[in-house]
């Protein structure tokens, strides 16, 4: 199988971030698939205590299970008033079940008595990317802003409508998917990555297992 054939599997359940990476990894030498696609139905336990260990279990256990070399994304959000949180529990901020509106709701509450020039967090996300046989790399991408008062925009997902990004003056749910990947967290990983795959391929080192 030439490389121009081979899969790289999404490793993640999240439609939003399946579509957002789909996007960022334009340009790969591979074909990007889903674990829909390969008809894989796993909801992996992240138990890591860091978004890197997160990212890592995600990917292997996506590639040990479809065969394929797999990508994941671990992204958790870091407020500097509350110490860094939520950060690795960011999708479970507010609760195991709760929803985007749950988490920013809570989070809101939680800086209720913050002014505006103590409200900085950044976006932070760690890709993994796996072979069926283990780990391969891990890529780092992040993007500073600011809590807002309140929810605003319609686009992107999680903290998005509370994210507000001083160098563009919008909130993270305000911008065009284009504007998004350029400045965000996700984005910059991704880029990373994308270079790491080329070369790889150039280099042999992700012929099929």
């Amino acid at each position: 199988m030439g490389a121009s054939k081979l899969k790289l599997l999404l490793a993640t359940n999240n439609l939003g971030k399946a579509r957002e990476l789909a996007v960022l990894l334009e340009g790969v030498p591979f074909i990007i698939t889903t674990s829909k696609e390969e008809d894989i139905v796993l909801d992996v336990e992240e138990t890591g205590a860091t978004l890197e260990e997160n990212a890592a279990i995600k990917a292997e256990a996506f590639a040990k299970a479809s065969g394929l070399m797999a990508l994941a994304d671990d992204s958790g959000l870091e407020v500097n008033a509350l110490g860094g949180e939520p950060g690795v529990m960011s999708a479970r901020y507010a609760g195991p079940e709760s929803s985007d509106e749950d988490r920013v709701r809570y989070l809101l509450s939680k800086l209720e008595d913050i002014e505006w020039g103590m409200r900085g967090a950044r976006f932070r996300s760690v890709i993994a990317v796996a072979q069926p046989k283990g780990l391969l790399d891990l890529f780092e991408g992040t993007c500073e802003g600011v809590i807002a008062l309140s929810p605003k925009g319609a686009g992107g997902f999680g903290y998005d409508p509370v994210f507000y990004v001083p160098s563009l003056g919008k909130l993270m749910a305000e911008l065009t998917m284009e504007e998004k990947n350029i400045i965000s967290h996700r984005g910059s990983a991704a880029r990373k990555a994308v270079e790491y795959l080329k070369s790889a391929v150039v280099n042999g080192q992700h012929e099929p297992s």
